[in-house]
């Protein structure tokens, strides 16, 4: 039986036009790798301005199917949006102007918080050198600033606590090892067994990154699968989150980042699947690394807005309010739901 485990021995790997950084701690063949990309240059991140108008279809399909239900949902014809730095969707000013911000609401970030590796980016408040987590953390924190933010290193392996209220947690890595095991086969560490669990059990939002290997959640890559999420596959509040090059709306739409995984044919995945814009020409950020903390933040935001939902209601509603009309060549095997909506999520009156 494998055992998952994480110690250190960095591995990169180079892809043009940009930096695909997948750094992986081997022991004994087992991996850990980051969903992350770095690029050659360094951009600043241009401010929103403060006033936008809704594309013109927004209150088409707000809510549909599954267990996410608009009671009643308007969105006005134009909306007031506190500014924001230029990488974000203007749906989230727009969440900030009606006091959605994520309060009530913790976000654990499982991720590195000790090691030496250390790398540049700039979100919009000037270019810092941090550790892989500490830039998962400031992205998730920058969408849902009045969240609780909680860091749990990934190197102690212990299990993952939650707080009391809603919980969302954000896995910005995967889990690799030789391919063609099942899942049941994998002796998970207590950390990676109680993500699975809360994810079972829908006791927790988990936004996990899809991958950079440019296959299939689950697919083989240089003979090796993230066995992470292989695991989270059928569970009730899992996310798999993929990378848009950019934001997408219905005149200029956006299409998944070359380095990023995709739905694939899983009907599984595909119901659990999102993408959101990883725009790195203004950050000089790559990667689902930085694709899944968008979603946990806006987990968080709808949860402060829901504050009765469930993790499994909050789950269901950002799946079933994603546009397709923003993507090139909308396919559930590669955007799986599609791009994920937080004005549409935050539309309804009520949720269940």
């Amino acid at each position: 039986m494998p055992w998952i485990e994480k110690t250190i021995s960095p591995k990169f790997a180079i892809a043009r036009p940009s930096f695909l950084f997948d750094r992986s701690w081997n022991m004994s063949g087992n991996h850990l790798k980051f969903g992350i990309a770095l690029a050659f240059a360094m951009l600043s991140a241009p401010i929103a301005s403060a006033q936008e108008a809704p594309d013109a279809d927004e209150m088409a399909a707000l809510c549909h199917g599954g267990l996410s239900i608009c009671v009643s949902a308007t969105i006005p014809t134009a909306r007031t949006q506190a500014a924001t730095p230029g990488w974000m969707s203007p749906d989230v000013g727009a969440a900030w102007a009606a006091g959605y911000k994520g309060q009530g609401v913790t976000m654990t970030i499982v991720d590195d918080f000790s090691s030496s590796s250390r790398f540049s980016g700039n979100f919009g408040v000037g270019v810092q050198n941090q550790r892989h987590g500490e830039w998962t953390r400031e992205e998730a924190g920058m969408i849902a600033p009045w969240a609780s933010i909680r860091s749990k290193d990934f190197s102690t392996g212990s299990a993952v606590s939650l707080a009391p209220g809603r919980n969302v947690l954000n896995l910005s890595y995967g889990m690799y090892t030789t391919a063609g095991y099942s899942v049941n086969q994998i002796g998970w560490a207590p950390e990676e067994a109680s993500i699975i669990s809360y994810a079972s059990s829908g006791s927790a939002i988990i936004s996990k990154a899809a991958g950079n290997d440019s296959v299939a959640v689950g697919g083989v890559t240089n003979g090796q699968q993230d066995y992470l999420n292989l695991a989270l596959i059928g569970k009730q509040t899992a996310i798999f989150v993929g990378a848009l090059s950019t934001n997408g709306t219905t005149t200029n739409k956006a299409q998944l980042a070359w380095y990023s995984d995709y739905a694939g044919s899983n009907p599984l995945v595909q119901s659990h699947f999102l993408v959101v814009g990883v725009d790195g020409s203004k950050t000089g950020l790559y990667g689902t690394s930085f694709a899944a903390p968008i979603i946990s933040g806006y987990a968080a935001i709808i949860g402060s807005k829901f504050t009765k939902a469930t993790p499994t209601q909050i789950t269901n509603d950002l799946l079933n309010t994603a546009r397709t009309d923003t993507l090139v060549n909308y396919r559930a095997s590669v955007y799986g739901k599609g791009e994920a909506s937080l004005s549409r999520a935050l539309a309804p009156v009520a949720i269940r």
